[in-house]
Order: structure tokens, then sequence, then C-alpha cells
């Protein structure tokens, strides 16, 4: 802030405590402004130069130096302004106030004030040397400010003495709050990558889990960069994806900063961030008054507890080297400038820098023979030297750079000036809005380097020419750049809505007749019957808030369908085959396994929003529903198992019921047998038929209710049965296709390749027995006819039965015989042997005809005689084993 009479507010731990006070400015003074991120350092700089006459301020980015050149403009008049950058130089007649990069300061001007932030990057590998010559050479008449890190404190004190060193506590509070995954980052979120790559691949996931991000990368142009930071700062989006350019002089409303990686390449290896990194941009959380935090989230480690406790304490180990390079510089000869350029610092604390890439294309080009060679007149060595410093925006192969500085350094020596007819070609191939994110940010990047070039105006004949030419063609790309970052990383429609809250507080939300949900006239889904089918809003933010704005609409909707339900006519509810309840042409439950078949459960499809009461009484109301409609399909069952039994009688229905309305003999035989003579009267009343294989209704086989019984078999078993097309068929080909059980569900029976109606083959079954009581008979076409099976499968059928082939007719048809009866062999001589019984024909115990092969058919007083002859050897055998067990238990 600007205050009268020079004076400005100070808080120096190097100086006695004062509070709040004013102390006055010295006529000429060098001042360090330290302290941790969000201080209010810049801020402090521009209202110091500001208030003097003239000024110059030293930034570490294009892009802040951009904004701060706008801030400087508005408050002074654009006349006034200047912008000097690499690639952009915007510089009036009257220009008294100059914003530049570091790189770009104009020393040769005479300014009163004179400052550089953030001056702890004179210990960066790349760039240290030009701030630790700024910091030992940079003064202004009256006043010079350092600001920076409190970590170059005892380096600054030691290489600039008498230099007044000034502290600033941070204006709110920097926390760690662990890692997060990505899908859990809070909004208003910058995520920290460290690659091109890894920004791209995590503003991709953001777009899905979070509706969109913006993308922010050094390498972008301002136009790009101011357009991305718009979109955070508006509400458009909540989260930013960025490079560590963050970390300086950017200040966005971030409440957290995730770091995705703590791994970083610096130019020369990958090497793990340091903890003034960490805390550099850490720092850009929590601006002005708002607390912030910092944590980790992706595949990053967790930070490390001593470097978070630095971090959140602002007390970060203290720079022991600077980079230091020569500006004393012999342009007598190129080995003379290589020499000057490698001479030891002057004090222990500086460092020489390693090879830069100026040096580096020095040696390259100094090594051609025809440059050599033009290089060893002294009046181009400062040529080659200012056209090696070009920098290399493009990053590409150091070979292919210093291709291109070899070959404006020709243009240069041999005519002057670059030639418009190699200049134009080039420009031209960038010139060009189509492709992905890549190329358009490589071709922003080539335009950057012509850009700097441009801005050699002694070394083009139409500087003001191609200075145009370049800012257009950059602001193209930057457009089209933003334009591509936009689509591929930002949901518009999300964006739209966000906005829309933001200014009003609330969406509206209404829902039209055929279902469709509408919120701030945007589609964000359907209402199915009970069921709200979201619009693809399942990956996004904003899903929530757009499913709590309809959800008012939608649950007045739902309730009042929930009551229209219940008071529905039972021909207005449908069910399918699969067992999907549909009502006003919509699914609104499905039935799932119950105790019993005869009893499915009632579950409605994803009916969330609809709970309380009114769920309730829908439930209820389909039950009922459900009730009747079995009742109606399957009466003489359900009438059946509603009936009183006892004993025997209760078992029996109790199967019946069990497998809805048809069971085989042999699962009941014993059940059967114990029915009382009354019981058995009941069940044939009631419809049910007691056959020679099956208990069963045949009721239950006419087509419509052998459908329903398929249905509620399926639903019971848990399997998917395609409907039946049989119709009434007495025998059908056996399927694959279908799950076991399915045909059996129908009322029919597996024999060989066919399946059989069951109430044919007990006819079948009947009429084989009265055959046989006059011997063999053949298979004429009435058999046949009865099961609608050919002369290959009725002897399948009849053996299953247990009948045999027992030759030949006169017609040369096979004809069938009963089973055959035991015949035992004479007594041996032996009296203790046992008579042995002949063989019997091998019969399918697994078939439910098997019971038939005791069937009966002689004449019923030798069948009387048998019985009798049956009882009285059972008596005898059970008198043996008592006396035998009275013997057993007689003391000894």
């Amino acid at each position: 802030m600007r205050l009268a009479g020079g004076l400005i507010p100070l808080h120096s731990s190097d100086m006695a405590p004062t509070t709040n006070s004013l102390i006055p400015a010295p006529r000429s003074r060098v001042t360090a402004l330290l302290g941790p991120t969000n201080t209010g350092k810049t801020h402090f700089a521009v209202e110091r130069m500001v208030a003097h006459e003239s000024g110059i301020i030293g930034l570490p980015l294009r892009l802040l130096a951009r904004e701060i050149y706008d801030r400087v403009a508005a408050m002074k008049g654009a006349n006034a302004v200047a912008l000097i950058t690499g690639e952009e130089r915007i510089r009036p007649p009257t220009a008294r106030y100059f914003v530049s990069t570091v790189e770009s300061m104009p020393l040769d001007v005479d300014a009163e004030f004179v400052a550089v932030d953030e001056i702890q990057m004179a210990a960066d590998y790349e760039r240290g040397h030009v701030f630790t010559d700024r910091l030992l050479n940079a003064r202004g008449r009256s006043e010079t400010l350092f600001m920076g890190s409190d970590v170059i404190r005892g380096l600054i004190k030691r290489l600039v003495p008498g230099i007044e060193i000034v502290s600033r506590p941070r204006f709110s509070k920097l926390s760690y709050s662990g890692a997060k995954k990505l899908a859990r980052l809070p909004p208003r979120t910058a995520i920290v990558a460290f690659s091109a790559d890894e920004v791209y691949a995590i503003a991709e996931y953001v777009r899905r889990s979070h509706g969109g991000a913006a993308v922010v990368m050094g390498a972008l142009s301002p136009r790009t960069r101011n357009a991305q930071v718009a979109m955070f700062e508006d509400g458009e989006v909540d989260y930013l994806v960025a490079t560590d350019a963050i970390g300086m002089g950017l200040n966005l409303n971030v409440r957290h900063v995730a770091f995705a990686g703590l791994a970083k390449f610096d130019g020369r290896r990958t090497r793990m961030l340091s903890a003034i990194e960490v805390g550099q941009i850490a720092g850009r959380s929590g601006r002005h008054m708002n607390d912030g935090t910092f944590g980790t989230t992706g595949d990053a480690p967790l930070i490390d507890p001593e470097v978070i406790e630095q971090v959140e304490a602002h007390c970060l180990q203290g720079l022991r080297k600077l980079q230091f390079r020569s500006t004393r510089l012999d342009l007598s000869s190129v080995p003379g400038l290589i020499t000057s350029l490698q001479a030891p610092p002057p004090d222990t604390c500086l460092t020489r820098t390693f090879e830069s890439e100026d040096m580096y294309a020095l040696k390259s080009l100094y090594a051609d023979p025809e440059i050599a060679t033009a290089a060893r007149s002294p009046v181009n060595v400062p040529l080659l030297w200012e056209v090696c410093r070009i920098p290399d925006f493009r990053k590409s192969l150091p070979e292919a750079h210093v291709q291109l500085l070899g070959h404006i350094f020709r243009f240069l020596i041999n005519d002057g000036k670059l030639s418009p007819d190699w200049l134009a070609p080039q420009l031209a191939r960038l010139d060009q809005t189509t492709g992905d994110i890549d190329a358009l940010s490589q071709r922003l990047s080539y335009i950057r380097t012509w850009a700097y070039v441009s801005h050699r105006a002694d070394w083009l004949a139409d500087p003001i020419h191609w200075q145009e030419r370049t800012r257009e063609i950059e602001n193209r790309l930057s457009d089209a750049l933003h334009q591509r970052l936009t689509q591929r990383f930002v949901d518009r429609r999300s964006s739209a809505l966000r906005r829309k809250l933001k200014d009003e507080g609330a969406w509206h939300a209404t829902v039209s007749e055929d279902g469709e949900v509408l919120v701030e006239g945007h589609d964000v889904g359907r209402l199915r019957g009970f069921r709200f089918i979201a619009a693809d809003l399942s990956a996004l933010t904003e899903g929530r808030a757009l499913r709590a704005a309809a959800k008012s609409a939608i649950n007045k909707v739902i309730t009042e369908r929930a009551f229209a339900l219940c008071a529905a006519p039972d021909d207005a509810i449908q069910i399918s085959h699969e067992g999907r309840i549909e009502w006003r042409g919509e699914m609104v439950a499905e039935l799932k396994a119950g105790t019993l078949a005869l009893e499915p459960r009632v579950n409605l499809v994803r009916a969330d929003l609809l709970y309380g009461k009114p769920r309730q009484h829908a439930l209820e109301r389909l039950a009922h529903w459900v009730s009747r409609h079995v009742e109606k399909g399957l009466g003489p069952l359900v009438r059946l198992t509603r009936t009183a039994r006892l004993g025997a009688a209760r078992g029996l229905a109790f199967h019946l019921e069990e497998s809805l309305g048809i069971v085989p003999l042999a699962h009941v035989a014993d059940l059967v047998a114990a029915l009382r003579p009354g019981e058995r009267t009941k069940f044939v009343r009631q419809g049910v038929r007691f056959g020679a294989a099956f208990v069963f209704l045949p009721a239950m086989l006419k087509p419509s209710r052998a459908g329903l019984r398929l249905s509620l078999w399926a639903i019971h078993r848990g399997v998917m049965a395609p409907p039946s097309d049989l119709a009434g068929a007495v025998s059908t080909d056996n399927r694959s296709d279908v799950p076991t059980g399915y045909f059996e569900a129908l009322g029919y029976s597996v024999i060989g390749t066919r399946a059989y109606r069951i109430d044919m083959l007990e006819r079948l079954g009947v009429e084989a027995a009265s055959r046989s009581k006059k011997g063999v008979f053949p298979s004429d076409p009435k058999l046949l006819s009865m099961v609608g099976c050919g002369r290959d499968q009725i002897g399948e059928i009849l053996g299953t039965l247990g009948y045999r082939p027992r030759g030949k007719n006169e017609s040369g048809e096979t004809v069938f015989g009963a089973p055959k009866k035991p015949k035992y062999k004479s007594k041996p001589k032996s009296r203790s042997s046992k008579p042995q019984s002949q063989s019997k024909p091998k019969v399918d115990l697994n078939s439910p005809f098997a019971v038939l092969q005791n069937l009966d058919v002689a004449k019923p007083k030798a069948k009387r005689k048998r019985r009798r002859r049956k009882n009285q050897n059972q008596s005898g055998q059970q008198g043996v084993k008592r006396d035998r067990q009275v013997k057993r238990d007689r003391p000894a």
C-alpha cells in the first residue's frame, strides 16, 4: 500500500521489535522482504513502485508479469507502463514503469525503484545465475526491494552488506491434511503434477469424477492461461490441474493443494522435491485470510513428517549455495567469452552454474568451421552470443535448436537481416489451428521462439510486421488450445448448471407427463414407474446437486403414483413371464423367490425415492394382486393347499404345493400308502389323480396354467426359462438350451430324445397293462398316437414302463410283453441253503415309472392268495426275530 511521506509498515526480526510501526524510508536503501507465501509481498512491491516516479519490477514468470502489467496499467495508464518479456514487448515511448521477467529486466534504464520477486530462485540450477546477478548488481536510485522466501536470509545478508531484512507473517494458517483419493478431493483444489502427460491424465479423470478441471502449465501462453484460470475463478470448475508453475506468484482462490507426485525432472535428473519446493507450492493454498490445506493424492507417496513440520511452521532450512555466472564478458573472441563465462565466483557461498543452454549452443556453433571463421572477427562475437541466448521454448533436441541458431547466425552475418522469404514459410507452417492439444502446444512453443526473434529490431527489416504476425498466430493458437482443453477436460453442461446455482442459489426442477425430469431446462433423467434413471450424472459432482434439486419434484410425483397404484383395478396391472410387474406400461416391481413357489416375494424396482407409508402401501397392494393372480391361474392347486389335513394327507398336500401340482409317485409312495380311504377320496374329489407313476392335478396341465407354473418355477429356482410354445402338445423334442427341470415344470417327462405329457404316459401305461393281460401285444397306431411318437420311440417308452420286446408277430411287427415274474431254483440237498431267485430284468430306477415293475396283472383270486401268503411269511419272520431277542436278553 502507498503511504504519505514514503512510510512503509515493517515487522522485522532483524530490528528492534515494533508493532505496526511506521519507519521512515531512507533516501536510498536496499530492503529484503522475506516470508512464506500469502504474505502480500508482490502486492507490496507494486504499491512501492507506483509510489515512485519510475520503477522496474522483475518477476519469475511471463504469466505473472502479464498479470502485474495489467494491474499497473490500470493504475497509471497504458502509456506509462511497459511490458518486457522474451516473447512479448509493449514499450510506449513515455513508459516510466517497466514490468518484466527477471531475465528481460531493462538494466539500462535508470529507475528510482527496482524490485526482484522470488529472489530465492537464485539457487535454481537453470535460471539461478540470473537472479544472483540481479541480487548483486540491480539497484534503484532511491529504493531496491528483493522479495522471496525466508530461506535466503543468511546468504542475502552476507552478499549485500547493510541490507535491511523485513519479515512478513503469513495471513492464514497452512496445515497438512494427509492423502486423499482423486475422487474425494474437496472443491477448490489445485492438483499439482510434474509432466504434461500426468496433467492431462489427471484432468481427464477429474472431468469424469467431478465434471471438469482447468489446466495451467508454464508452457501455456498468457491468453490460454488467463482463459483457463478464469473458468476456475468464476466457479465454472472447482478443480485446477497444474504443474509447479502455480508455485510462483499466481494468486488463485485455492483451498487445498494436492500433490500427485513428489519427484520432478529438473533438466538434468529426476529428483525428489525439496522442503522449500513443497512449501512454495503448498503455500498457494489459502489466500489472504482463508486457511489452506495440502496433502497428496493418486500414487504420490506420503510427505515426510519432518518436511510437513517445516512447511506448517514456515521454518525451512536455509539455502547454502547460490548459482553464479559472471556477467563481465570478454567479447573479443569466442574462447575469451567462454573463459569469462566460466570465471570463478567471488564468494564461497556462490557456486558456478552448470553448462546452460546458451553455453552449449555457443560451444556447438563454434565447432562449425564456417561459423568459427566468421566468429574470428570481434564484431561478430557479440552477435553470436546474442543468437546463442535465443531460448529453446520448444524443448526439443539440443542439436535441433543449435541447427536453427546456426541458420539465423548465417543470415545475419551474410545479409545483415533475416530473409523474409525464409522467415515467412517458418511462420506459415505454425499458423494452423487443427490438431489435438499436443500439436497445438508444440506450435505455441515454436511461435514463442519466433516471437522472441521478432523483438530483435536490428535483425529484421520490418520488425513491427513480424511482431504483429507472431502475435496473431500466438493468439489463434492460444484460443484453439483453450477450446481443446475445455472440450476435453470440462463438461459444459455441468459448468452452466454450476454457474446458475452460484448466481441464484437454487435450481428449478419439473417432471413432465411422460416422466422427463428437467432441472433449469436441462434433461437430467427419466422417471419410469418408481425409478429415477439419471442421464449420465453418476460421474459428476453436479450429479448429487442435480438429484437434490430434482428430488423435491420427484418425491411428490412418486408419492402420487404410489397412491394411484393402490387405487388401480386389478386389470390395470400386468405381469410378464419373467415376473416383471408393470403398471401404466412401466415396470414398478418384480417377483423374487419366496418360501414356497406359490408365494413369491414382491420387490419394488429401484424405488429408493419411495419410502415410508406410501412404499408400504404399494408393496401390500402388489402382494395382494400377485396372490389373487396366482389363485386365479392355479385355483385347484391353491384350494387344495388351503384344505386342513393331518398326518400323511398333510404331507402329500405339501409335496403337491411345493411341486406346483405334479409329483412323482416314487417321491411320495410312503405317504400315499399311509392314506386312509376317506383321505384318498378327498384328494380325488379335489381333482388329484393317483397314477401309476405320478400323483398330479390334471387341471395343472392346461396350457394357460402350465405357463404360469413354469414362470413361478423359474422365479423360485432363480433360473431363466423361455416361455412355452407347446400349447398342450402330447410330446415334443428335448432341448439342451433350457434349464434342468424345464419340461417337468410344464408337466412333461423326458424319455430319451423327447418329452411326453405325463397324463398321456399314464394312459399309455393303463392301455399297455390291459393288453398285456392277454399276452404279447404289438405297437399299433393307437399306442403311437397316444404319446405322439414313432415306432422307434415307442419301444423306449414301453421299456421305461417295464415292458420288453418278445420277438415279432406274423406281420413282422415287434411285440411286447409284461415283465417276467421271478422264478426260484429247486432247493439244493443241503437244508441250510436258501433258494436263489432268478435275475430280474434291468429297470431304470431313476425313472418315475420304475414303480410299474410291481404292477400286478394277475387274476384277483390269485392276487389275494399271494397277499395272504406274504403276510403269513412276514408274521412268522417277526415271531422268529422276537424269540431270538428274548434269548439274547435272558440272563446267563
